[in-house]
């Protein structure tokens, strides 16, 4: 049971943005910037980072719709996504990508772990500033997502067939239709 009122059967970051609108725009611009806008990483690469920092950070909400997310850019190597979450170091990713979520991890426990090793082994594996810059901005965005999700006790369903839903939605039509989406089926339901 969520810690204030939220709009019932809204799930996760859903109803407080759908609660509290004047938060949601940008929070979601900026979901919509780091994980769908330019950047040297695909967006299939910035989801997995998004999902990887929230499972670390033990928010299932947020691990299941970007996972779901993350398979449906992923496409035929959606398999990836799960196999990263059993063990990223033999999961099947570029030694890049590894390297950044490595990155990604330390921001998540705190940004000050992060050493110049950890950007030198990056950069030897291809990463560019851009992608060193986006894997940190979107893990201590995700922290930021993670917390406020699991600060408030929002609901999470436990059906993965909604999540994929909104994975594929989320991949095809991106975070700034998300909440308008929810808005309009929460006032069609009541």
């Amino acid at each position: 049971m969520p810690h204030i009122k939220l709009p019932e059967g809204i799930p996760g970051i859903v109803g407080p943005m759908v609660a509290y609108p004047e938060t949601a725009r940008p929070l979601n611009e900026l979901a919509e910037v780091l994980l769908r806008g330019p950047s040297s990483l695909t967006s299939a690469e910035r989801e997995l980072i998004a999902t990887y920092v929230s499972s670390g950070n033990e928010c299932f909400f947020c691990t299941q719709t970007h996972a779901a997310a993350a398979r449906e850019h992923y496409g035929a190597q959606r398999q990836i996504v799960d196999r990263v979450l059993c063990d990223r170091e033999a999961a099947p990713v570029s030694d890049k990508v590894r390297a950044l979520m490595a990155i990604a991890d330390k921001v998540r426990r705190d940004g000050r772990l992060v050493q110049p090793e950890d950007v030198a082994k990056a950069r030897e594996a291809g990463a560019d500033d851009r992608a060193i810059h986006d894997t940190v901005l979107i893990a201590a965005a995700f922290c930021m997502y993670n917390r406020y999700v699991e600060g408030l006790a929002t609901w999470a369903p436990r059906d993965q067939a909604l999540y994929d839903q909104t994975g594929v939605r989320l991949a095809h039509e991106g975070y700034l239709t998300a909440v308008e989406r929810r808005k309009e089926e929460a006032g069609a339901a009541g």
